[in-house]
């Protein structure tokens, strides 16, 4: 008689923990960075097609890192849900908060009862009508949720970048401030010596949530605007088109 196989839970929950990690770790990081008029979100992303930033509703957006099939699975269910939430009730109850709970819970799902977990990590902003009303909401690849303040950066190498942003961070940022400690952190992230290149808008994926816009807070930055924004805070546009074959947004 053969004798089945047994793997203890905590076992199973540390094999399939490590198996995200590593998948996440290949990802190039996201930022996002409150600063005086809003939300400011930064990504390492060679891609100008498929995005690792995106609006989910009125005031409220997305950032993800990972692999691109399953955040944005988790981005197109984000919007029906907010979309149906808006309509049956009011576009008021539609709120950072209850979608990062909504998240928590399919991924948490998707931990336990799947034999692959998602290679993701979430971040849900939405901006209020005052800094302090600001909501900014991490999730990790098993449903774990966390309430961040200021900044977060997520990616292969979020510890490197957290720890720039901790350094350089200060509540009442202006907007071209706020993207230079973004870049900075980001660059920190990057490797070093003779093959290390800046960052430049080429590479870059910047979106915010505006405060002061009506309803529809979210906006991308790209093309002129980007290009000035990098001059304001004294960032040179460094590189242009990303080579061949280097446009996985992960």
């Amino acid at each position: 008689m053969t004798t089945p196989f047994y793997f203890s839970p905590e076992q199973i929950v540390r094999d399939k923990s490590e198996f995200a990690r590593k998948g996440i770790a290949r990802g190039r990081s996201v930022v996002t960075v409150a600063f005086d008029e809003g939300i400011l979100f930064v990504a390492e992303n060679p891609s100008s097609a498929l995005h690792k930033i995106s609006e989910i509703y009125d005031r409220i957006a997305f950032a993800a890192v990972g692999k691109y099939n399953e955040f944005e699975n988790l981005r197109v269910a984000g919007v029906r849900m907010a979309d149906l939430q808006g309509f049956t009730y009011d576009r008021s109850d539609v709120n950072g908060r209850m979608l990062a709970v909504a998240y928590a819970q399919t991924l948490g799902s998707i931990f336990i009862e799947n034999s692959k977990p998602y290679e993701v990590e979430v971040v849900v902003a939405e901006v209020g009508t005052t800094p302090e009303d600001d909501q900014m909401y991490r999730l990790m690849y098993d449903g774990s949720v966390a309430d961040e303040r200021g900044y977060v950066a997520m990616g292969g190498q979020a510890d490197a970048v957290s720890a720039s942003l901790r350094d350089s961070y200060a509540p009442g940022l202006s907007r071209a401030q706020a993207l230079g400690i973004a870049l900075a952190a980001l660059q920190a992230g990057r490797p070093t010596g003779a093959d290390a290149t800046p960052l430049g808008g080429g590479s870059l994926e910047v979106a915010a949530l505006e405060r002061s816009r009506p309803r529809r807070a979210f906006r991308r930055v790209t093309g002129a605007a980007l290009d000035e924004l990098l001059t304001e805070a004294g960032v040179a546009r460094a590189d242009g088109p990303p080579p061949a074959g280097e446009t996985d947004p992960r």
